[in-house]
C-alpha cells in the first residue's frame, strides 16, 4: 500500500507494505511509467475534476523506485487473469474489447487504437509522458470517475515478445487508513492511500495465451457494475455474453417460425412479430405455450452445440430449478395437469446439502399416484 502526501505537488511516496502476490515473478521489464493522481470532488456532472502528473520513470529510474516493490508481480497477474470471450453473464469484471473500424479500413482509423499505439511506440520519456497525459485527459471525461492514482506503463514480456505491452492501472483512494506509529500515539491518520487490491486495469494488446498477441483486442478489468473503461473507450466493442447470444438465436428461431406459419403482411403475422418484440424486452417472462417439446429440442440443439454447458433456469411459483438446457426432453420434462404446470425431473440419486429436513427420509410414491393427487 502507498501513502500519498496530501499536498498536491509533493511527490513523496512512502511504501508501508507490499501487496504483490508472492508466487508471481515479475517477468515484465518496465520501459516507461507515468504516475498521475486524480482528484475528484463532488459527483456526476457537477464534480470538480483535476489531475496531476507526479513523475515519468524510465527503466533505470523505475528499478530504483519504491514503485518497483509495489507493482512486483502485478503485471503478470493482470496478463494471466482469466477472461471469457463470451462470458456467462453481462455483469462480469473482465472483458475482451475489440477496436471498431469501418469495413475495409485499417486499425489506424480507430482513435482508441491510435491513443494506445502512440504510447506503445513513444521514443523518449517526454513523448511517453505527453501521450500518457492525453489518455488521462480522455479518462477524466468519464461521468463516474473516482479519485485515485492512475499509472500508465509500457513493458516488455521478454520471454516471448520484442513488441511491448501498454498497461493502464487505476487504484482508488482507500478510506480510513492509518499507519502504526509508537506505543503512545499508536496510529497516524493517512489522508490518501492506494493499494493494488481491487485495482482496475487495461492491457493492450490482449494475449490469448503466452506467445500469442491479438493487436485488434485489449483486455479490461473493472468492478462488474462499473463502466469506467467502457465509457472511456468509446471506439471499442465487447463480445456478446452467452445470454445475449442465446437470446438472439431464440428470437431468430421465433421469427422463422412466424414466417413459416403466417402469410406475409397478414394481420396475424404482424401481431405475432410485435408480440415477440415485446417478449424479448421483458425481464420476467411466462411460458408462451407455442412450440411442441420436439420443436423446443430442435431449437435448442444449435445452442447446445455452441455452448454445451449453457444453463437453464426456471421458477415455478416460488420454487427455483437450475439445470442445463441439454437436460430438457432428456431428464427434465414440463407438463400440464388440470391447468397447472408440472415439472418432472428424473435421475438416479438424490443428494441433500445443508438444511436438514424430514424429506430426506421419504419413500417416494409411484409417479402415477402423484399425478392422480395433482389431478384431484
Amino acid at each position: 500500500m502507498f501513502f500519498l502526501n496530501k499536498r498536491w505537488y509533493n511527490t513523496e511516496v512512502i511504501i508501508t507494505n507490499n501487496d504483490a502476490i508472492g508466487d508471481l515473478r515479475m517477468d515484465f521489464d518496465i520501459q516507461y511509467l507515468s504516475f498521475f493522481v486524480l482528484q475528484v470532488d463532488g459527483q456526476g456532472e457537477q464534480a470538480d475534476k483535476a489531475f496531476k502528473h507526479y513523475q515519468t520513470l524510465d527503466q533505470a529510474s523505475y528499478e530504483e523506485s519504491t514503485l518497483k516493490d509495489f507493482l512486483d508481480g502485478e503485471l503478470m497477474k493482470v496478463a494471466k487473469r482469466k477472461v471469457e470471450r463470451n462470458p456467462k453473464s453481462d455483469q462480469v469484471p473482465t472483458k475482451i474489447g475489440r477496436f471498431i473500424v469501418e469495413p475495409g479500413y485499417n486499425l489506424d482509423t480507430n482513435p482508441n487504437y491510435n491513443m494506445f499505439n502512440r504510447i506503445r511506440t513513444a521514443q523518449t520519456s517526454e513523448d511517453f509522458k505527453d501521450n500518457s497525459e492525453q489518455l488521462v485527459r480522455a479518462y477524466m471525461d468519464t461521468s463516474a470517475i473516482r479519485g485515485g492514482a492512475l499509472l500508465v506503463l509500457r513493458a516488455k514480456f521478454n520471454k516471448y515478445f520484442d513488441e511491448p505491452f501498454v498497461f493502464v492501472l487505476k487504484c482508488d483512494f482507500e478510506q480510513k487508513v492509518a499507519s502504526i506509529t509508537d506505543e503512545k500515539t499508536m496510529i497516524r491518520h493517512v489522508e490518501r492511500a492506494i493499494t493494488t487490491k481491487n485495482m482496475k486495469s487495461i492491457q493492450y494488446p490482449y494475449m490469448p495465451e503466452e506467445g500469442m498477441l491479438e493487436e485488434w483486442e485489449l483486455k479490461i478489468h473493472q468492478s462488474s457494475h462499473a463502466r469506467y473503461f467502457e465509457d472511456f473507450l468509446k471506439f471499442v466493442e465487447y463480445h456478446q455474453s452467452m445470454p445475449e447470444i442465446v437470446k438472439t438465436q431464440v428470437i431468430q428461431m421465433a421469427q422463422q417460425h412466424i414466417a413459416e406459419t403466417y402469410q406475409e403482411e397478414s394481420p396475424e403475422r404482424q401481431q405475432e412479430e410485435e408480440y415477440i418484440e415485446a417478449w424479448s424486452n421483458t425481464p420476467v417472462r411466462e411460458m408462451q405455450e407455442k412450440w411442441t417439446p420436439e420443436q423446443v429440442v430442435e431449437a435448442s440443439a444449435p445452442i447446445i452445440e455452441h455452448q454445451p454447458e449453457i444453463e437453464l433456469k426456471l421458477k415455478l411459483d416460488h420454487i427455483d430449478v437450475k439445470a442445463m438446457l441439454s437436460d430438457f426432453g432428456v431428464s427434465l420434462h414440463i407438463a400440464k395437469v388440470n391447468g397447472k404446470y408440472v415439472i418432472v425431473i428424473e435421475g438416479d440419486s438424490f443428494t441433500f446439502e445443508k438444511g436438514v429436513s424430514p424429506v430426506e427420509f421419504l419413500k417416494p410414491e409411484p409417479l402415477d399416484e402423484v399425478l392422480k393427487k395433482i389431478g384431484r
